[in-house]
């Protein structure tokens, strides 16, 4: 099922900023922004089940989301808490950016 997530002193910079260099798990972190959990297919549409698998585990290996299965779900949450205790403003300067380029 799941591997688990790495602890909060775990959580790498090269390894968040390799996740978040991919263009669409950079959007599954906007989508995340807002602090709430959702399920794998509620964020992205459009793109196979297979390959949003790939990109959520890439997020979750990282530290950057929280998986947690419920029923035949998987619910997906941004670990803001940990992120910014780790790397202060890092993560609201990554949305910050996600979300100009999109408007873009």
């Amino acid at each position: 099922m799941f591997t688990a997530h790495p602890e909060r002193d775990q959580i790498q910079l090269a390894n968040v900023l390799a996740a978040v260099g991919n263009p669409l798990r950079l959007q599954i972190l906007r989508a995340l922004g807002d602090g709430g959990e959702h399920t794998c297919g509620s964020i992205v549409q459009g793109v196979p089940k297979s390959n949003l698998t790939h990109h959520y585990r890439v997020l979750r290996d990282a530290g950057l989301i929280w998986q947690r299965p419920s029923g035949r779900e998987t619910f997906q949450s941004l670990r803001r808490e940990d992120l910014d205790e780790r790397f202060p403003g890092l993560l609201d300067s990554l949305l910050d950016a996600a979300s100009r380029d999109a408007a873009h």
